[in-house]
């Protein structure tokens, strides 16, 4: 039985920074961090031979997001357009979407323009100091999916 999603990973080139970001500009909260070296068993989940990285688990509203620095096997930039194929970018719904994206710019984050009004959402689309990219998403009609704000996100991951 599929439970819901546990987390979503982003790879950063400075594990530093990319914790001060996060925790910063999203309030997320660090609950796990490891070295992953020397290690057969996790080289054959991922399926990569001699995986020597950095990982910290970070603690948002209703889900985890998993910071990743490799230092080996060497990475590339394969960061992405919205439009392509794999796994683009992700979303944070928002309250207040014209402070946020203020906020955030002061964070770091730039954006492709200022947030775009549909009537009953507002959304534009950023990128993190890194180049990965965000959306923020302001949700006005009741009828769309929304997150709930009393759904909070326990360790093990139930949510209440």
């Amino acid at each position: 039985m599929i439970k819901g999603i546990h987390h979503i990973a982003i790879g950063v080139p400075d594990m530093t920074a990319g914790l001060a970001f996060y925790t910063q500009a999203f309030g997320f909260e660090v609950v796990q961090r490891q070295t992953i070296a020397n290690a057969p068993l996790a080289d054959q989940a991922i399926g990569l031979p001699g995986v020597d990285a950095d990982m910290a688990m970070l603690k948002t509203v209703n889900c985890f997001v998993e910071l990743w620095q490799y230092r080996a096997p060497v990475g590339s930039d394969a960061t992405s357009r919205p439009c392509d194929l794999g796994y683009p970018h992700f979303a944070v719904e928002v309250e207040d979407i014209d402070s946020e994206y203020k906020r955030l710019i002061a964070c770091g984050m730039r954006f492709v323009g200022e947030p775009v009004n549909f009537g009953d959402a507002s959304a534009v689309y950023g990128q993190d100091p890194f180049g990965n990219t965000i959306e923020i998403y302001e949700i006005r009609n009741p009828e769309k999916p929304r997150l709930r704000a009393h759904q909070r996100l326990e360790q093990d991951g139930a949510l209440t």
